[in-house]
């Protein structure tokens, strides 16, 4: 197996209205914004290979679809380890990201890691070979680009790679990973939350803290969050997916 990602175009776009303006009350907008997939667009099937099981996160469809009527480039940046692994693959990969794309509408591109986490790529979040990889093909700077995640490793990969990170936790979002976001990144309560801090549309104080989705405590977690190499492995912040 290449130790490259996986590049794929998502699908066009129908055409679009007027330019939109070029800044937004928080300054410039950004030139991207990238996406993690489970757990953050969809909600996280250990090692899904079945478009039947895809379902969008709360508030996904209404957040992609902010971002591309802002006229900036969406895309997703996915660990994949389920193929590495030999449960998943590829025409399964391609055809979950089908489906999300039937759900959330079409992305301007998808970069997927297919490698186990000893495998030494460089794409493998927190490694930023997949944010690098998806703003080359879109021609766009990294350091102007967001990665919007729900774990430590999306942050990482973000801060490793130049570019402006934004966590949404979850149930299973460490508190370690909050804590890490609220010294690095920032955090929203959901990815339309997410989408309006990265347009300037809502400041990031007006985050409410409390209405944050509660953590669940590790011996809770279900075993696939933990055995999972495509999602939550105990060391996520350094292996996910």
């Amino acid at each position: 197996m290449s130790d490259r990602p996986w590049l794929f175009e998502g699908r066009p776009r129908q055409s679009e209205g007027p330019a939109p303006p070029a800044r937004s009350p928080a300054g410039a907008l950004p030139a991207a914004v990238l996406f993690d997939r489970d757990g953050t667009l969809v909600v996280d099937v250990p090692y899904n290979g079945d478009p039947a099981r895809v379902e969008p996160m709360p508030t996904a469809r209404e957040a992609v679809d902010a971002v591309r009527a802002a006229g900036i480039p969406v895309g997703v940046v996915s660990n994949q380890s389920g193929v590495a692994r030999g449960l998943l693959t590829r025409p399964q990969v391609e055809a979950v990201q089908r489906r999300v794309e039937e759900l959330l509408g079409p992305f301007d591109v998808w970069a997927v890691c297919p490698h186990g986490p000893d495998d030494g790529c460089g794409c493998r979040k927190p490694a930023p070979g997949l944010v690098l990889a998806a703003c080359a093909r879109l021609g766009v700077d990294p350091a102007r680009s967001v990665v919007v995640g729900d774990i430590g490793a999306d942050l990482t990969a973000a801060r490793a790679a130049g570019a402006r990170a934004v966590l949404v936790p979850t149930p299973v979002t460490r508190p370690e990973e909050t804590a890490l976001a609220e010294e690095t990144a920032e955090t929203a309560v959901d990815l339309l939350g997410a989408v309006r801090l990265v347009l300037g549309t809502r400041p990031a104080d007006a985050v409410a803290r409390q209405e944050r989705a509660p953590r669940t405590p590790a011996a809770a977690r279900t075993p696939g969050h933990e055995a999972n190499g495509s999602c939550r492995q105990a060391t996520r912040t350094a292996a996910p997916s």
